[in-house]
């Protein structure tokens, strides 16, 4: 009898060479991957920003003048004013305190709500006694950045720009008592 001749059979597990292949497919796709997330990248500029912040308490209660932005790592324009942010916070290190606050974090709802945030980026500038003496709505440039830092730092008075809302300097119980009498004298059904 003859024996039919052994067929080759291919061995259970994978070839050298074929784990080779796949463990090079497998560092390139992580490697893809890790690229993608932003790989050794240092963190964006808002976010160092954030992270080097003192909290908002702290930085009012100082005895130097705070510039706060409130704004969303989404946030294109926000992220279009960072560098400038950054210029401003490491220039004026000494003289100004900026505090940034991300509007998704809901840590900050109550500063949200107390400071009726309702569009990013928004700056909210105090003086030197934690003081508000101002708000800026939309994104700002370097030098609208530099000439309010400057006059927060000096204690002059703010700089005319568009989206620029000064505080008013009544305390709010003297404004709402003086809403409170207007309302008095003329009343919504008033045709006087």
């Amino acid at each position: 009898m003859t024996q039919p001749e052994p067929s080759p059979i291919a061995p259970s597990g994978l070839g050298r060479r074929e784990r080779m292949v796949l463990a090079a497919l497998a560092a390139l796709l992580a490697l893809g991957l890790f690229a993608l997330r932003g790989g050794l990248q240092p963190a964006a500029p808002l976010q160092q920003l954030a992270r080097q912040s003192l909290d908002l308490p702290v930085a009012l209660s100082d005895g130097r003048p705070t510039l706060v932005e409130f704004y969303a790592d989404w946030c294109e324009a926000c992220q279009a004013m960072a560098p400038a942010m950054e210029t401003i916070a490491q220039q004026h290190r000494d003289q100004l305190d900026v505090v940034l606050l991300n509007v998704d974090n809901p840590r900050w709802q109550p500063e949200i709500d107390r400071y009726d945030v309702n569009g990013i980026p928004q700056l909210e500038l105090f003086d030197a006694s934690g003081e508000a003496v101002g708000r800026a709505l939309g994104a700002r440039s370097g030098s609208e950045l530099e000439a309010l830092s400057s006059a927060l730092i000096g204690a002059n008075p703010l700089p005319e720009l568009a989206g620029l809302a000064r505080q008013s300097p009544l305390s709010e119980g003297q404004a709402s008592g003086a809403a409170t009498a207007a309302a008095t004298l003329t009343g919504p059904r008033s045709h006087g």
